[in-house]
This record gives structure tokens, C-alpha cells and sequence, in this order.
């Protein structure tokens, strides 16, 4: 144990990213994200769309997970889960929550707050109807969260699924689906030489429904 606890102490990385400046990003958070997720997809980092989902449930307790961003624009950012998970019953008790994306080797994160709100049903099964076969089953074999003796009665019902939709279309199952993340606010983050970081953040002002740009201390 203090050998591992004496490398973890030890551990440093330098960083000498982009600089980022305050008036020099887009004035809209959403283009200031698809500069930075263009160029996450063009130095083809390693699973650039994971985000970490954070979430609460209604006494306070917080959660966090890695799902993928599927889709976004001017309403938000979506993602698609079961609705019966644990996320799900949190998301049903506190719809507010974030997400983190985190790309290492550009030395960036980026996190936005906000709130949760279910897709629209059509927009959920057009979505389950492009995903692979294979992921379409386990969505059905899958009762997210809940607790199973072992995993050998997933792998028994994904074969028996398999057979029975073998050549068929799978329906859609209501209970799985998207949940769409509605921006607050964002803060963009690069590591800087000395832990000087860049951080970057926009709030939404309601009153003028304008984002407000200002440079935190890292």
C-alpha cells in the first residue's frame, strides 16, 4: 500500500496547451464546442463523445457514469440509456445534472450544466432502429441496475433473443430511450504550463437570454 500511495503522490504531468482566451472564443458556447469536438475527431482521440454523466437523487446523493453523446444542437446535448436505470430514477426525482467530456491529449475538458429532459418517443426509435443488432437485443436482455445472480442468465436470454429476432426487425422498447441535457452553462478547460490553466466559462442570463463570458481563476 505505500508504494502505491508514494507513486501516486509522485505522479505529474505537464501541460502546455492551446492558450484560451475570453475574447477570443465564439461568443456561442455550442460553436466553441464543435471547434473543440471537431478537432477531438480530427486527431481521432480515443472515444471523443464519452462524456461522464453527474446526477443527484432527490435527498442529495450524487452519481456518476460514462455514456455517449449521440446527438446535440441549439436544444441541447442527447444521450440514450434505459429509462429504468439508476440514472433514470434520479433523472425522475432531480432533472439537473452534467456532464464532462475529457480529452487527455489535447490537455481540454469540457463541462456543462444543466437539465434533463426525455426525447421525443419518435426520436428515441428512429435512433434504436440505426443501432447495431447485437445492441438492440441487449437492450431488451438488459434490466439496467438491477441486481441479477450472474451473468450466465444475461447471456441465456441474449441467445434466446437472438434466435426468436434472428432476420425479424426488434421492436422498440418504451422503456429505453434519450434524455436531452439542457445547457446553463459551460466551462471550458486547458492545461497551461505551471497549473496556470485556461478556464473559460459561460453562463446563460436569462433576462436577455444572452451567454455571459467570463475567465476563472484554475
Amino acid at each position: 500500500m505505500r508504494e502505491i500511495k508514494n507513486k501516486l503522490a509522485a505522479l505529474r504531468n505537464e501541460y502546455n496547451g492551446e492558450f484560451l482566451d475570453a475574447k477570443t472564443v465564439f461568443p456561442d458556447p455550442l460553436k466553441q464546442f464543435e471547434k473543440w469536438m471537431s478537432e477531438a475527431l480530427f486527431k481521432e482521440l480515443p472515444d471523443p463523445n464519452a462524456m461522464i454523466l453527474a446526477t443527484a437523487s432527490k435527498n442529495g446523493q450524487p452519481s456518476i457514469r460514462t455514456v455517449l453523446l449521440k446527438d446535440y444542437g441549439e436544444k441541447g446535448f442527447v444521450f440514450f440509456t434505459n429509462y429504468n436505470s439508476q440514472k433514470g430514477k434520479e433523472i425522475e426525482e432531480n432533472p439537473k445534472a452534467s456532464v464532462l467530456f475529457f480529452w487527455p491529449k489535447s490537455m481540454r475538458q469540457l463541462k456543462i450544466e444543466g437539465v434533463l429532459e426525455k426525447v421525443d418517443p419518435a426520436e428515441s426509435e428512429e435512433y434504436f432502429k440505426t443501432r447495431p443488432f447485437g445492441n438492440q437485443v441487449a437492450a431488451w436482455v438488459s434490466q439496467q441496475s438491477s441486481e441479477i445472480a450472474g451473468k450466465d442468465l444475461l447471456e441465456e436470454k441474449y441467445k434466446a433473443l437472438e434466435e426468436k429476432y434472428k432476420g425479424k426487425e426488434i421492436p422498440y422498447p418504451e422503456f429505453w430511450g434519450g434524455y436531452r441535457l439542457i445547457p446553463k452553462a459551460y466551462e471550458f478547460w486547458q492545461g497551461q504550463a505551471n497549473r496556470l490553466h485556461d478556464r473559460i466559462r459561460y453562463d446563460l442570463e436569462c433576462e436577455e437570454c444572452k451567454w455571459k463570458i467570463k475567465r476563472l481563476a484554475p
